[in-house]
């Protein structure tokens, strides 16, 4: 018995090339699909957790984190120093700063879904943290990090674009924000972290 060798046609090889781009494209467009779907839901968060806060000050006539009332209402709960500031950084750690309290006050409120015996920041869909921080005048509430991508689409879509001006403002990913210190561009380089931070 003679046994051939027979390799692939052209047509056999055109055929496993184009179920390959098929995947390929499948892959990529899915998780353009998931990025999307990522952002939408970082920014409904947003809205949320702004709701929440004004809902919280319209409700007990003081700023969540900084009412000094919290403690009457619910046992458990600690009271801020009522002076209309919230203290403490974005990332703060030290249960006793206001801009952890504010989570508890949040939680006890029924405004914001979690155990109020927890101070932590709520996480967002691209597995970070959202925090909020005083500044003059006001709060910035605050997602990070963020890539590039996620930062810029955000920033187009609920301001003007321009990491450094509008309600949206664009910063380091690590530290407290320092609210006069706005990055003026987004980096090149897609490996970069933001934080994007919303003033209320």
């Amino acid at each position: 018995m003679v046994f051939t060798q027979r390799g692939f046609t052209l047509i056999e090889i055109s055929i496993v090339l184009i179920i390959i781009g098929l995947l390929l494209g499948g892959v990529l467009k899915g998780q353009e699909m998931i990025n999307d779907a990522k952002i939408r839901n970082i920014e409904q968060d947003m809205a949320g957790i702004a709701a929440a806060i004004h809902t919280y000050q319209d409700r007990y006539k003081a700023l969540p984190g900084d009412d000094k009332r919290a403690a009457g209402r619910w046992a458990a709960a600690s009271d801020g120093d009522g002076d209309g500031l919230l203290e403490g950084d974005f990332d703060s750690a030290t249960e006793t700063d206001e801009s952890r309290i504010m989570w508890r006050h949040l939680r006890y409120a029924g405004l914001l879904q979690g155990d109020p015996a927890q101070s932590g920041q709520p996480r967002h869909a691209a597995g970070g943290l959202f925090g909020v921080q005083g500044k003059s005048g006001g709060l910035l509430l605050c997602a990070r990090p963020l890539t590039k991508k996620f930062a810029e689409i955000i920033d187009a879509h609920q301001d003007d674009g321009q990491p450094d001006k509008g309600v949206i403002r664009v910063f380091a990913a690590t530290g407290a924000i320092d609210f006069s210190a706005p990055l003026t561009s987004y980096d090149s380089d897609e490996s970069t972290a933001y934080s994007l931070c919303k003033i209320l």
